[in-house]
């Protein structure tokens, strides 16, 4: 029996797809409408269509951004340049503005993990504790570090609407990048569920999946996701780079094995990965993830190629 949809405000509509891109939430704001989160760049034209059938003849004049991932921004470049006559903004976190106004892709991420994203520029810093009202409802920013240093969740009090982006989803959060680098992560994402619990949501808007309200249960298996990998930093770096091989396979949906190799040696966090925790000669690394995520039904091997598989 399939679950029933959680009800959601009538200013407001969820973009689910497919987890190469990020979900959207558009808000009627009466004479326009407002976005949160605007997918894959490889996605940018069905963003726009999804935009549009919502919008009839108001114009988009915000966009959102809870962080700057790739799977997160990758629809800014076309929704602004197509609404630039309306006055369309963009408003992000405050932490990577400089990296944005220098489109500056090791910072922002797109060059280490071997990802694509259309170049854009911001008007707005969002900060910590603002209020921004869309879809006629008061929405509070409040910063969660942990998957992203500088990523953002927005809580409606009045309706306990949670906008999680990669803080939690249902079954897990976002892989946690920060460790990668050697940088704090895991006491970050311990912190944002721990925001998440006081602010006691009856309804979360994930980043990714389908809204859900059993909260509590959501809450129980991230922190025993999160426990399982502070305790073992490797298993944290082996799950980002399986991350990665999948989102770019969600892409390209079958490439070679060599081209998977080649791709992902230009693309530092894998190399990284690699040297800081297994020592394997790079393509004998690349294959253990391939056949770990073949075994788990998240890819197929097929002769010399590499499939995606949709494992939902």
């Amino acid at each position: 029996m399939s679950r029933a949809a959680p009800a959601l405000p009538s200013t407001l509509t969820v973009l689910e797809r497919g987890w190469l891109s990020s979900n959207g939430i558009v808000f009627d704001d009466g004479d326009a409408v407002s976005v949160v989160d605007t997918g894959y760049v490889a996605h940018a034209a069905q963003t726009l269509a999804l935009i549009d059938r919502l919008r009839g003849a108001r114009p988009l004049t915000r966009i959102v951004n809870t962080h700057l991932h790739s799977d997160h921004v990758g629809g800014n470049a076309q929704l602004k340049a197509r609404f630039a006559a309306a006055g369309c903004t963009i408003a992000i976190p405050r932490g990577l503005a400089a990296a944005v106004a220098a489109w500056d892709e090791d910072a922002l991420t797109y060059a280490p993990t071997g990802q694509r994203c259309e170049r854009f520029m911001h008007d707005r810093l969002l900060a910590d504790g603002e209020a921004l009202v869309l879809g006629g409802l008061c929405w509070r920013v409040l910063a969660a570090p942990g998957h992203d240093p500088h990523m953002v969740m927005l809580f409606n009090a009045d309706e306990r609407i949670l906008i999680s982006a990669d803080a939690l989803w249902e079954h897990g959060f976002g892989a946690i990048f920060p460790e990668i680098e050697g940088e704090s992560g895991f006491a970050e994402q311990r912190a944002a569920l721990a925001l998440i619990e006081r602010h006691a949501p009856r309804l979360v808007i994930p980043g990714h999946g389908a809204p859900f309200t059993d909260v509590a249960a959501a809450l129980s298996r991230a922190h025993a996701r999160l426990d399982a990998l502070s305790a073992d930093p490797a298993r944290n770096a082996r799950q980002v780079a399986r991350v990665l091989i999948k989102f770019w396979l969600l892409e390209q949906r079958r490439v070679s094995f060599d081209a998977l190799v080649a791709h992902f040696a230009r693309a530092r966090y894998m190399t990284l990965i690699n040297e800081r925790y297994f020592r394997q000669p790079f393509a004998r690394f690349v294959r253990r993830l391939v056949t770990e995520l073949a075994a788990a039904g998240a890819l197929a091997l097929v002769g010399d190629e590499v499939h995606d598989v949709d494992a939902r």
